[in-house]
């Protein structure tokens, strides 16, 4: 057995062996195949719903499931196709060429299933954007129209009137029971938003809190002091349960962001696998022989 070898000068341009023509038949045949599949997956699907009979219908989980799997395996298939084609198309009898092709299909083709996600979820989001704004301006004309209606039912209301009130409301500080009911109830909501903001209530603004309900709603200070303590205690509650429901939420998100970066990861590398073996099948085997010599 007699090996040949090629001697190329240092200036020399070794040359190209890529096909792009048979790359991007590759990935549209890739594309096109997943596609194929995925809607028979939907028509499979739509076809197990039966809303007429109950309990006919398999569960929400079983859907996802079974669609994710679906989904997984179309692209499987769509991606060895493709990179069968490239492989093919491409003329090449080395193995390594073969692959190379098949990953550069896999490359593309995720590329324009991308593209085509995409687009499609701004087109559902631009639907929904375009119908917010239609009943947002149908309720914006009805909110006129009452607003129109509203205008002419109800008497005329002295402004300079309303500003002394609101004036008078937010004036504080004094003997709760002289104060008028606006401005007891006025300064009970500014010492209570304090307590939301500061986190605590100091021990005054809680007394003066305290007289003020037992001013506004007839009852002795010691009950008053008393509904305040219950009052800051559920407060507090509120406030623990709500920070507990924010981080298990902030947990969550970011636990199913690392799930979806897993299962993202893996699929790529398991389409990557199927492009790989679909070129590698699809590899030309030559094998050249004369009448006494074989060349390997």
């Amino acid at each position: 057995m007699q090996q040949s070898t090629t001697t190329v000068a240092a200036t020399d341009k070794l040359p190209s062996r890529v096909s792009w023509g048979a790359i991007l038949s590759g990935a549209l045949v890739a594309v096109v195949v997943g596609a194929m599949f995925n809607i028979l997956g939907v028509a499979i699907g739509a076809s197990t719903v039966d809303l007429a009979i109950p309990g006919e219908t398999p569960e929400a989980s079983t859907f996802g499931i079974a669609g994710a799997a679906w989904f997984l395996l179309s692209n499987l298939l769509g991606l060895a196709c493709g990179g069968y084609v490239a492989a093919r198309l491409s003329g090449t009898a080395d193995d390594t060429d073969g692959v190379l092709h098949g990953l550069s299909v896999w490359a593309i083709a995720f590329l324009v299933s991308g593209v085509l996600l995409g687009n499609v979820v701004a087109g559902t989001a631009r639907g929904v954007g375009s119908a917010v704004n239609s009943v947002a301006s149908g309720l914006g004309s009805a909110a006129g129209s009452l607003g129109s209606a509203a205008s002419e039912a109800v008497p005329e209301v002295n402004p300079q009137a309303l500003t002394e009130r609101l004036q008078a409301s937010f004036q504080g500080g004094g003997e709760p029971a002289q104060m008028t009911p606006d401005q007891r109830r006025a300064e009970m909501a500014r010492i209570v938003g304090d307590r939301v903001t500061s986190g605590e209530l100091a021990q005054p603004a809680r007394d003066r809190l305290a007289n003020l309900a037992a001013a506004e709603f007839g009852i002795a200070p010691e009950q008053a002091q008393q509904r305040v303590q219950e009052l800051e205690a559920e407060a507090t509650r509120v406030a623990n349960e709500t920070e507990r429901q924010a981080r298990e939420a902030a947990d969550a998100a970011a636990r199913g962001a690392a799930i979806g970066a897993y299962w993202l990861f893996a699929t790529l590398l398991l389409g990557a696998a199927a492009a790989v073996i679909g070129a590698k099948v699809g590899t030309r085997k030559t094998i050249l022989l004369s009448a006494n010599r074989r060349y390997v």
